[in-house]
């Protein structure tokens, strides 16, 4: 508790720093109890409701103590492809517990996790902030043995991954498995050639040769870059942000990460050159709490690109181009993918979609003007800005210019990030990944399309499969239901609950969808699954709802026979559905109390 209180002591009365201490706090005392919140509602200046309701918003936080050390193993549909069920086992039986729960000598909690990113190296697991990769059963139980021993997960780390995972800053077990390096990212580059080229040239003139190359938002949604970044620098105001997406939430994406570890520098780069094109002073990289363990790591290139002059005041030699980044750090919700919520999350609130307009190039992170674009864009543009506008257009296709990272995982010979250019179908890939003989491909994570073999010569670009980045390959033993609803259950506990449609409808779907997979079905409940999802997707406020049917929608379009093969065809059916314990569960997953009998309004 005296911890508690030296901890909240020394932050400065700014709420925006809410969450960085809640996460103290959490690390410090195993939880965040009622004593905290009221001393960190009175520090900064907030009531004790808004405190409480981020520290419930974020998987990473908790009112309920923990364990001294935490373990979240990953939960996500590769995770269990690559045998997470025998390490839970494993994990439970050791230490005594079940997931979700804490020893009972307090030592070791037990709880599951949405992707954290390592899709490409399951069964994994973060515990004490340590990432733990390709774990077996015999692991999981030495790593609790060495847990109750007092022995920091630090020290537990056994072999150590590739480049710069290998670094004293970094140290971890993460392979960065670069299976095909491209020309643009991987390409070669002179350090702060972007930069240098940039302050030569007047702001209007970046943003021009950013339009020209074509390049598209990397996040999946392909909005102009350059476009954006003319409506950030438009707007009138003494202040904008530049905000850098890095909460890589998508299942199935990864690619961010090894930017991250790798390619640092290029990444902040790129963040300057937008600073200096829409004339903003200071930028944000928002860091998702996964990859926290590349924190040090980027502070000390950040310390390095200004002690080279690329970074802070007067930067490569322009007296009047100041420009510097902080980290702000996530706390685990999938929501904050999207630009306003994370700007939400940035300022130290709940991270909840805002209403758009106005958007964030007109009012973004702290009510100034904003460009929200994502790691791989931003690293992008350096390059765009450093080799210029007609080299980046000569590659990919006509309106999809560049090159694409993309993250290849599941039942493949080379799960990994491949740089590709815009063109390749997902036959070419999957002959790279050595995927043969796939009965489907998930394109762009559990939002995106699953794609049938008839579709395998479609291609990896903007006018046909857009993606983010995640690619998940599925051989012909997997059960494609099963999958969906693995989909449909990640989408109901990361909905922020802040709308119906997607706060009980996605709840609605999902038991629909049990329903026709026990066999229990009707035709139908196959037209109300695609009837239900179009209305999710076409009322729900963002672009979680918005994609969250698509598990089921697309696959209804691809694999009807799946679905079809599962219902009573001809007969006088009606089989049961309770509504009233549908709705009820969607209430639990988005922490909202159902109505009860003593509401009048019920």
């Amino acid at each position: 508790m005296t911890h508690d209180k030296d901890v909240i002591a020394r932050q400065p009365k700014d709420p925006a720093v809410l969450l960085d201490v809640l996460r103290e706090v959490q690390a410090a005392s195993g939880r965040v109890s009622d004593e905290a919140v009221a001393r960190i509602a009175a520090r900064l200046g907030l009531s004790e409701a808004e405190v409480r309701g981020a520290a419930t918003f974020y998987h990473f936080f908790s009112l309920a103590p923990r364990g001294a050390s935490t373990v979240y193993l990953n939960d996500s549909v590769t995770s269990r492809m690559k045998g997470r069920a025998a390490v839970a086992a494993a994990f439970e039986a050791e230490a005594g517990c079940r997931f979700g729960e804490v020893s009972p000598d307090g030592r070791v909690g037990l709880f599951p996790t949405s992707c954290i990113g390592m899709n490409d190296q399951e069964p994994a697991a973060i515990i004490d902030g340590v990432v733990f990769t390709s774990l077996t059963p015999d692991r999981a139980r030495a790593l609790v043995l060495g847990l109750r021993a007092g022995t920091p997960a630090a020290a537990l780390v056994g072999t150590l991954g590739d480049g710069e995972n290998r670094s004293e800053l970094v140290r971890s077990m993460v392979v960065n498995n670069i299976r095909r390096r491209g020309p643009v990212l991987f390409g070669a580059h002179e350090r702060g050639a972007a930069v240098r080229r940039a302050v030569a040239m007047k702001p209007e003139q970046v943003i021009d040769e950013v339009k020209r190359s074509g390049l598209l938002g990397r996040g999946g949604a392909g909005f102009p870059t350059g476009l954006k970044w003319e409506f950030c620098r438009r707007e009138k105001a003494a202040e904008r942000y530049v905000v850098c997406n890095a909460d890589e939430g998508e299942p199935g994406t990864f690619k961010d990460r090894v930017i991250l570890t790798e390619l640092a520098p290029l990444l902040f780069e790129g963040m300057t050159v937008a600073g200096y094109a829409v004339g903003a002073k200071r930028g944000v990289l928002y860091l998702r709490a996964e990859y926290a363990y590349l924190r040090a790591h980027l502070e000390a290139v950040l310390t390095g690109l200004r002690e080279d002059g690329l970074l802070g005041r007067g930067i490569a030699g322009a007296a009047d181009f100041d420009f510097d980044i902080e980290i702000k750090s996530g706390a685990g919700a999938y929501i904050c993918g999207e630009e306003s919520a994370l700007i939400e999350s940035a300022e130290g609130k709940r991270g909840e979609p805002r209403d758009r307009p106005p958007f964030p190039v007109s009012v973004g992170y702290r009510g100034r003007p904003t460009t929200v674009n994502n790691v791989e864009t931003l690293a992008t543009a350096a390059r765009v800005l450093a080799q210029g506008a007609a080299w980046f257009k000569a590659m990919g296709t006509v309106q999809s210019a560049g090159t694409k990272l993309l993250s290849v995982s599941g039942d493949c010979e080379r799960p990994g990030v491949y740089e590709v250019a815009y063109g390749l179908t997902l036959a070419e890939l999957l002959e790279l990944a050595g995927g043969a003989g796939a009965q489907a491909v998930q394109v762009g994570g559990p939002s995106g399309t699953c794609v049938a073999p008839d579709g395998f010569g479609r291609k990896i670009c903007f006018s046909d499969l857009a993606t983010g980045g995640s690619v998940i390959v599925f051989g012909p033993g997997r059960d494609l239901l099963e999958v969906v609803a693995d989909f449909m259950d990640f989408f109901v506990d990361e909905s922020c609950g802040y709308c119906v449609p997607c706060r009980a409808g996605n709840v609605l779907l999902r038991k629909k969808l049990e329903k026709v997979a026990a066999g229990k079905g009707t035709e139908g409940d196959l037209r109300d699954l695609e009837a239900w999802g179009k209305l999710v997707k076409a009322t729900s406020r963002c672009g979680l709802g918005q994609t969250s049917p698509n598990p089921i929608l697309t696959t209804l379009k691809s694999f009807p026979h799946l679905y079809e093969a599962k219902v009573r065809k001809g007969e006088d059916f009606v089989p049961e559905f309770d509504l009233a314990e549908a709705v009820r569960e969607g209430c639990e997953a988005a922490g909202r109390p159902p109505l009860g009998p003593e509401d009048p309004h019920e």
